[in-house]
C-alpha cells in the first residue's frame, strides 16, 4: 500500500481516505455522536415519509416539498456517514477511485437539489399567503411533481462536469486524501496539472446558484412579510407566520454552516486541518438531522400526527 502512494500513476486504482489527521486518537470517541446524529436523521425523516403517506390531509404541495427534502436529507447522510463510520471503527480508509468519484456527484448533487427544493418550498408559501385563492390551481400534483423534476435535473446537470473533470487529470503526487469523505478540491488538489477550470468551475456554482437561490428566498419572504405585516390584526399576522417559521428555520439551519464551511475552506489558511474537517463534517450531518426535527416540533399538522400515532399504539 505503500508504494501506491508514491509511485508515479496517471488514474489510482483506489484514494485512501485519512478522516481527521491530528485526531486520529479520538475518531472513536467522535463516531459516537456521528453515529447518533445519523441515526437520528434515519429514523425522523422517515418518520415525516411516514405520516405524510399515511394521513390524506397532509398531500398538499408544502408537505410533498418536505417529502423530497426528506428524501435529499437521507440520501446526503447515506452518501457520507457509512464510510466514515468504517474509517473510525475498523480503520477501513481506501475507496476506489469510481467509488470516490460517486460519492463526490451525489454529496454535490444532493446538496445542489435541497437548494433548490428550499426555493420551491418558498414559492408554495408565497402563493398560499400573497395568492390563496389560485394557490391550489396552480401548484396542483402535476405542477409540483413537475417542479420536483426540474430540481432534481438542474442539481443533477450542473454537478455532472465534477467528476468528468476530476476524472481526466493525472494523478502523480499521492492518493492519500485528508478528509473523511471525497470532497471536491480535496481531490482536485492532488493533480499534477492545471486544475483552475475544477477550481474556477466550483467557484462559479457556489457563488452564482447559491446566489441565485438566495435571491429567489429573499423576494419570496420580501412578499410574504409584507402580505403578513398587512393583515389587521395580531393574532392572525403571528397564525400566519407560523406557517413559515419552519421553512425559515431550515433555510438557516442549512445555509449558515454551508456558509461557515466554504469560508473556512477558501479563506481560513490560518484555520487548523482538523476543523476545516469538523466544519465540514457538521454542514453534511446536521442539517439532514435538524430539519425533520423542526418541522416535527414547529408544524402543527405533523405534530398531532405523531402525537396520535404513539397514543394509539400505547391504546
Amino acid at each position: 500500500m505503500s508504494d501506491s502512494n508514491t509511485t508515479d500513476f496517471t488514474n489510482p486504482s483506489t484514494f485512501i481516505l485519512l478522516g481527521i489527521p491530528g485526531l486520529e486518537a479520538a475518531h472513536v470517541w467522535i463516531s459516537i455522536p456521528f453515529c447518533a446524529i445519523y441515526i437520528i436523521a434515519i429514523l425522523a425523516n422517515f418518520t415525516i415519509l411516514f405520516i405524510v403517506k399515511m394521513d390524506l390531509s397532509l398531500h398538499e404541495p408544502m408537505y410533498y416539498f418536505l417529502c423530497m427534502l426528506a428524501v435529499a436529507d437521507l440520501g446526503l447522510s447515506t452518501s457520507t456517514l457509512p464510510k466514515m463510520l468504517s474509517i473510525f471503527w475498523f480503520n477501513s480508509r481506501e475507496i476506489d477511485f469510481s467509488a470516490c468519484l460517486t460519492q463526490m456527484y451525489f454529496i454535490h448533487f444532493i446538496s445542489v437539489m435541497e437548494s433548490g427544493i428550499f426555493v420551491a418550498m418558498a414559492l408554495d408559501r408565497y402563493m398560499a399567503i400573497c395568492n390563496p385563492l389560485r394557490h391550489s390551481s396552480i401548484l396542483t400534483s402535476p405542477m409540483v411533481a413537475k417542479i420536483g423534476l426540474a430540481v432534481v435535473l438542474r442539481g443533477g446537470m450542473l454537478v455532472l462536469p465534477y467528476p468528468f473533470l476530476v476524472r481526466r487529470w493525472p494523478y502523480c503526487r499521492t492518493n492519500i486524501i485528508p478528509h473523511t469523505y471525497c470532497e471536491h478540491m480535496a481531490v482536485v488538489n492532488l493533480a499534477c496539472a492545471d486544475i483552475r477550470v475544477s477550481s474556477y468551475y466550483g467557484l462559479f456554482l457556489a457563488f452564482f446558484l447559491s446566489s441565485l437561490d438566495v435571491f429567489f428566498l429573499a423576494l419570496s419572504y420580501t412578499q410574504i412579510l409584507r402580505a403578513i405585516f398587512s393583515l389587521p390584526t395580531k393574532d392572525a399576522r403571528l397564525k400566519t407566520f407560523g406557517t413559515c417559521g419552519s421553512h425559515i428555520c431550515v433555510i438557516l439551519a442549512s445555509y449558515i454552516p454551508a456558509l461557515f464551511s466554504f469560508l473556512t475552506h477558501r479563506f481560513g489558511h490560518n484555520v487548523p486541518l482538523h476543523f476545516h474537517i469538523l466544519i465540514a463534517n457538521m454542514y453534511l450531518l446536521v442539517p439532514p438531522m435538524l430539519n425533520p426535527i423542526i418541522y416535527g416540533v414547529r408544524t402543527k399538522q405533523i405534530r398531532d400526527r405523531l402525537l396520535r400515532l404513539f397514543t394509539h399504539k400505547r391504546t
